[in-house]
């Protein structure tokens, strides 16, 4: 039985929970309205606040709890009575999952040793997370008899966005093409097709989306429907059934969604019926939970090592000079480890690498930048550990290890999903592949330079290939926001010493960037290199820099489609 003691940090936890998602329902609900006006630099600004809460708020429980136990901190027996008092409070909660892992985030920073033990945490979930039955509650229902006309016309009343559709009834014309040329020319309705649609509306950046499923030819069929808002009015912007454009949307590359939602496993539930082949951690993440999407992570990683036999081992590529990354080969996963040591040309602490993934967790990612998830004190089995894998592990990050029995314990490290390194990639692709990939490369840099981040590092050694083979930033130790930079023209030499000068004759500073010299390290592949660099020339225009970075400065929110701009209804609209 709890004590007094044990019951207030009990309630202290429960109400923090509680206090949390209060807040984080709060900022949430305030995007709509943002997009009703749009306000995108409100929207943006409540997309940070929303993503700083957790950890905010964490602080001030941490302190309550250390302070109401005192000496009994680190007394097992106080916190199994904790837990399971906890337990009982959160088992009928329709958001119980999200509750435990807020647990858990408090006990391992409240607890000397940060160390991680079921009976003290919730390291296996206490409970079914994931519901086997569907909530009708959840979507709307809409009968598959009857005009496709009426059909969307029911749809876009049951999703008013506040303000006039802009040609709405254009609109409901290109959604019943849609239908018409994707399922209807396959398939033919009857008295069980329906379709659902989630209530929830899905925001980010400068769109909406509405995502759903059709039942017909024995199957659900699903779908996605972006809403964009111009200075002319709301108007859908296409409409996907694609399965890989749509598992894209919902990409560990783009900026968490913000939507209201009322019970996040049903949600998750429904989504994985839509986006298929995405384990739920990657759709608790892209819905905003990213701290349960670490937690959801964490089981399904312990679950998999269980069940497999591979060892650890270095990751492909060349080596970074600040990160020591290794994988594990049966798991699409990497593990990134800042070195100990950086060698020159590398300035920088440990602590501003840090920094630099901070800032990309904050910003819109455009869909052209890994997320990742920080873990601290993070264990591994040591007779899974390669012994090459292990030499480099001593040799560039000792300060990081610790053996614990059986056990390596890394203090800190970084997770990402694994891709193919571009420069590997470019080794044994053909022709129309390379000039593919590069291209996305160069679109990929100009996304992110839109969105005021500057890679720094370009080369290709820092960009993966996923299996759309679309090109993404992964390394980030270099990223500066690209309002910060100086693009400049390269002086032209007018005097002999000038010419032949060894070193540079005219002032470099640290911001000043050259674009004129991406042409030398870009792209080495002899038989793609003249054709990127004819296809991009915009890459190597200071000017054109510029001008994303007036368009920066001036408050400029450009969106970036996660879909080809040739799919929408009308490209000629600008948002």
């Amino acid at each position: 039985m709890p004590d007094s003691i044990s019951s207030l940090t009990v309630n202290s936890i429960l109400k923090g929970y509680e206090t949390y998602i209060s807040e984080f329902n709060r900022i949430t609900q305030q995007i709509p309205a943002n997009f009703v006006n749009r306000d995108w630099k409100t929207l943006q600004d409540n997309h940070r606040k929303r993503l700083r809460l957790y950890k905010d708020l964490l602080k001030d429980i941490i302190h309550l709890c250390k302070e109401q136990l005192g000496e009994r901190v680190s007394q097992k027996e106080t916190w199994f009575v904790i837990k399971s008092s906890y337990l009982e409070l959160i088992r009928n909660k329709a958001d119980k999952e999200l509750a435990a892992t807020f647990f858990n985030s408090v006990f391992r920073k409240t607890y000397p040793g940060n160390i991680i033990d079921d009976a003290l945490m919730f390291v296996e979930a206490p409970f079914e997370e994931i519901p086997r039955e569907m909530d009708s509650s959840l979507f709307y229902n809409y009968p598959g008899t009857g005009k496709l006309e009426d059909i969307f016309r029911k749809i876009l009343a049951d999703f008013d966005f506040g303000t006039a559709y802009y040609q709405k009834e254009t609109d409901i014309h290109n959604l019943v093409r849609g239908v018409q040329k994707v399922i209807l020319s396959r398939y033919k309705a009857t008295s069980e097709t329906t379709t659902q649609v989630l209530r929830d509306i899905f925001y980010r950046n400068k769109a909406a989306y509405l995502i759903g499923r059709t039942f017909i030819g024995q199957k659900w069929m699903p779908f996605i429907i972006p809403f964009v808002h111009n200075a002319k009015g709301v108007f859908a912007d296409t409409l996907i059934f694609d399965p890989n454009i749509m598992s894209g949307i919902f990409s560990y590359t783009r900026s968490y969604f913000m939507a209201r939602i009322q019970t996040p496993a049903q949600t998750v539930l429904f989504l994985n019926s839509v986006i298929q082949h995405k384990r739920p951690y990657e759709i608790y993440n892209a819905i905003g939970f990213n701290k349960h999407g670490k937690t959801a992570f964490y089981r399904d990683f312990t679950k998999h090592l269980r069940e497999s036999q591979d060892d650890f081992v270095e990751a492909s590529g060349i080596k970074g000079m600040v990160m020591t990354v290794f994988t594990l080969p049966s798991y699409n996963i990497v593990f990134k480890l800042i070195k100990d040591h950086f060698e020159p040309p590398k300035n920088m602490t440990r602590q501003q690498v840090k920094e630099k993934y901070k800032l990309v967790g904050l910003h819109d990612r455009v869909g052209r930048m890994a997320d990742t998830h920080e873990f601290e004190n993070f264990r591994l089995p040591l007779n899974r550990i390669a012994p090459e894998l292990m030499k480099e592990l001593k040799n560039t990050v000792n300060s990081l290890l610790e053996i614990d029995g059986d056990t390596l314990v890394i203090r800190h490290l970084y997770i990402e999903r694994r891709l193919k390194p571009m420069n590997l990639y470019l080794e044994d692709c053909s022709l129309e592949a390379a000039r593919h990939v590069v291209d996305d490369y160069a679109n990929a840099i100009l996304q992110m330079a839109k969105a005021n981040i500057f890679p720094g590092d370009m080369m290709i050694k820092n960009f993966g290939v996923t299996r759309q083979n679309r090109v993404i930033f992964y390394d980030y130790d270099e990223i500066e926001f690209l309002e910060n930079m100086n693009f400049r023209a390269k002086p032209k030499p007018e005097t002999y010493e000038q010419i032949y000068a060894s070193e540079p004759w005219y002032e470099i500073k640290a911001n000043d960037v050259f674009p004129e010299d991406f042409k030398r390290f870009m792209i080495g592949r002899a038989d793609v290199r003249d054709y990127f660099i004819q296809s991009n020339p915009q890459l190597f225009d200071p000017g054109y820099w510029k001008e994303i970075q007036g368009a920066i400065k001036k408050g400029e929110l450009i969106h970036a489609f996660p879909y080809p701009e040739s799919m929408r209804f009308r490209p000629e609209e600008k948002i």
